[in-house]
């Protein structure tokens, strides 16, 4: 290994900031590969240890043993609501306003078709969005509006444009608060203010916030929000997603996928639909008791943890992680298009290079897993639970010792895998 130049920070100060660290021990609550450093955790959470234990005694004792029996017995038939209760915590939210079901896209579909049936945006014609926001958001968008014929229009602008788009023409502005590319944060009480004065409701998607920046949902007057349980809540791949509706909107509010576990009374076989008072009314089929197993352990990880001590933590592994790529690789070209004002972003860094695919995978083979973003876009996420400041340093100097050597270069990095 090539030594590193040392300007400024060194090794020796990031294992000081370790031992200070007072997340420091929650490392513990993960499985991690030996030698690896994982800067993905925006992208999907690191194995809590005790999934597979859970995992283990979901599917032997309670499906092998116990058999249908389980629904009462282990109570699975209450899972969404109770794993919702528990993540109510990270989100600000009551117990009663959170569940956990289906996925960020099948959610988002409910929460804007419900919230365009709402009595006082009727007549407004416009969707709004980002220019960039996550595309799956979008083609859900376009999807509405295709079911309803053309009567609403998606209306894109850029980020900084969103407060003064929000009129009396738009019905429902889909924002989410940290974007996936840039790691850009929306002041969410700032633009709840604005869309309550504008008479618009705001959905909020949550899915690179939620387990990373302190949300207080209820306080800042969101009203409906969406969120995946994969990424910073550590839930596994392809884990249930989480929505948010309002105890103040629930009575009344309308879902477009009128499954038999948002009926009232499910066991009692009513042929006619009828929906259940209060959050469960936005389930759908019936829930999926494995993964959601998956889903309650990557929540459990959050147990005893301060939020504001997640963020505190969040900002100084990111700066110090800036600092170090500016100190160690400023002669290499990479660009961070994150905003560097840490009240303005979120928990990953995103830089900027014409070689940006081929230098991630490069630096992957040596054990420093990050990601890349179309079109040249490295993405680096701090998981704060498990990552560690001297995993910054160990990372930066991976990827200034593969740019002087140059094995970027091969040709086996530049051709591109079917998940980047």
């Amino acid at each position: 290994m090539k030594q590193t130049r040392k300007k400024g920070i060194s090794r020796a100060n990031c294992e000081v900031l370790d031992a200070l660290d007072p997340l420091r021990d929650l490392r513990a609550r993960f499985e991690l590969p030996d030698g690896a450093v994982y800067l993905d955790g925006n992208s999907l959470g690191a194995l809590p240890r005790r999934t597979a234990e859970r995992h283990g005694a979901l599917v032997r004792e309670e499906w092998g043993q116990s058999l249908i029996h389980s629904w009462n017995k282990h109570d699975w038939v209450t899972l969404p609501q109770r794993i919702g209760g528990k993540l109510a915590r990270i989100l600000g939210a009551s117990e009663a306003e959170v569940i956990v079901t289906d996925s960020t896209s099948v959610n988002l579909f409910k929460l804007l078709t419900g919230a365009l049936a709402m009595p006082d945006v009727k007549g407004r014609r416009i969707i709004l969005s980002e220019r960039g926001n996550f595309p799956s958001d979008l083609y859900i968008a376009e999807g509405v509006i295709a079911m309803g014929g053309g009567k609403y229009t998606l209306k894109l602008v850029e980020p900084g444009e969103v407060e003064e788009a929000l009129n009396a023409d738009v019905a429902v502005a889909l924002i989410t608060q940290v974007d996936y590319c840039s790691g850009r944060l929306h002041d969410m009480a700032q633009l709840n203010n604005c869309a309550k004065n504008a008479g618009t409701r705001i959905v909020w998607d949550l899915s690179h916030s939620a387990g990373a920046v302190p949300l207080e949902l209820g306080r800042h007057g969101a009203e409906l929000a969406v969120g995946c349980g994969y990424k910073y809540l550590n839930g596994g791949p392809g884990a249930p997603a989480f929505l948010y509706v309002a105890k103040s909107l629930q009575a009344n509010f309308e879902t477009p996928l009128s499954g038999w576990f948002g009926h009232q009374a499910p066991f009692a076989f009513e042929p006619t639909y009828v929906p259940a008072a209060g959050i469960e009314r936005l389930l759908c089929g019936t829930p999926s008791v494995i993964a959601l197993g998956a889903m309650e352990c990557g929540i459990d990880t959050f147990e005893g943890v301060a939020m504001d001590a997640v963020r505190k933590k969040s900002l100084a592994l990111s700066e110090l992680f800036r600092a170090l790529v500016d100190q160690e690789c400023d002669e290499f070209g990479f660009t961070c298009i994150t905003p560097p004002d840490p009240e303005n972003r979120g928990s990953h860094l995103s830089f900027a290079h014409k070689h940006a695919y081929a230098i991630m995978q490069a630096i992957i083979d040596r054990g420093v897993i990050g990601d890349f973003r179309h079109p040249d876009l490295m993405r680096f996420g701090f998981a704060p639970l498990y990552v560690g400041f001297v995993d910054c340093w160990d990372a930066v100097t991976i990827l200034r010792e593969v740019m002087l050597d140059g094995a970027w270069r091969a040709d086996n990095y530049h051709k591109l895998n079917r998940v980047t």
